[in-house]
């Protein structure tokens, strides 16, 4: 995947504290990830055509991470970044249950860290489907 990003030095910053790595190669224009536990080859490119840049375009993206707790862990690293958290971590039950932490990144870009549900978790759903916040004082937007 890559992705343009408004500026390369805080979206390479920013990636490297949220993917837990440092790039794999660097340039001037374009900065790559190679995240083996996420399966992920990231590439982030300056925008330098003067476009500007629609965030639209790509609705999100998504890591999968291996259990609730690696949701859980993701919150308190953002949190310690002070990124901004779009949806604080929580079991959804809609669609496809998930747990689930929403983030925006420097640019404006939507990243949704999620974990299926294990055959326990789903025992736990509510009557109502309604969402669980997985960290004590947390609701709707972070």
């Amino acid at each position: 995947m890559s992705l343009r990003v408004a500026d390369l030095a805080v979206s390479t910053t920013f990636y490297t504290a949220l993917l837990g790595v440092a790039p794999k190669d660097r340039a001037a224009r374009y900065s790559t990830f190679l995240v083996p536990h996420l399966r992920l080859n990231l590439v982030l490119l300056v925008n330098d055509r003067g476009a500007p840049l629609d965030t639209y375009s790509l609705y999100h993206l998504g890591l999968a991470v291996p259990d609730k707790a690696a949701v859980v862990a993701a919150y308190w690293r953002a949190w310690a970044l002070g990124v901004e958290v779009v949806k604080p971590p929580r079991s959804t039950w809609k669609g496809t249950p998930l747990h689930e932490l929403w983030l925006r990144d420097p640019t404006g870009y939507l990243i949704e860290i999620y974990a299926r549900m294990t055959a326990e978790d789903l025992q736990a759903r509510p009557a109502d489907d309604r969402e669980t916040f997985l960290v004590e004082g947390t609701t709707g937007a972070g």
